[in-house]
């Protein structure tokens, strides 16, 4: 064979060994993507940051009474505002002038809920209750809600069949 025979077919080799050093090379500086580092490193891999959002709750719930037992009120209804959708209270009177509640809303998209504590007031037919409230559950889009210090206050008609209206407002983060 030629010197210029051996030159041609020793050219293909070399740009090939040239081609395969420096894909071994570029591998060996690229970036694993997270799941090949944990398997490498076996350290968990934390999720991506979630940046809390907060919206100010400014809802208005007319209900009608599903049930009653002893002292608890179960009411069903619409809530509308900030967020809209159904709205279940238990109301249930703990004294003469105290009421807990349970609240749950669902909005398109999740649920909130919470618990509160109110004074109540009895005026004939009517009563009234003032307090607090707070927001520590809520699913999907609310999944991660808390609040405090939220405001609930309403009336119960017991001439309309212990219907209520309730309002709830604050700010919560999701």
């Amino acid at each position: 064979m030629s010197p210029s025979a051996r030159l041609r077919w020793a050219k293909p080799s070399v740009t090939l060994m040239a081609t395969a050093a420096c894909l071994t090379a570029a591998m060996a500086l690229a970036p694993l993507s997270s799941g090949e580092r944990s398997k490498i490193d076996r350290r968990p891999v934390p999720p991506p940051a979630r940046v809390a959002r907060t919206i100010s709750l400014n809802e208005t719930g007319h209900l009608h009474l599903t049930s009653k037992h002893n002292f608890t009120l179960n009411e069903r209804g619409s809530a509308s505002g900030t967020v809209t959708g159904a709205i279940y209270v238990h109301l249930t009177a703990v004294s003469t002038s105290r009421v807990t509640a349970e609240v749950n809303i669902y909005p398109r998209g999740g649920s909130l809920s919470g618990n509160g504590t109110a004074s109540y007031r009895r005026a004939g037919a009517t009563a009234s209750f003032s307090g607090s409230l707070s927001i520590g559950h809520g699913t999907g889009r609310y999944g991660h809600v808390h609040g405090s210090g939220l405001r609930f206050s309403g009336t119960i008609q017991e001439s309309n069949h212990d219907a209520i209206t309730v309002h709830v407002s604050g700010k919560v983060s999701y």
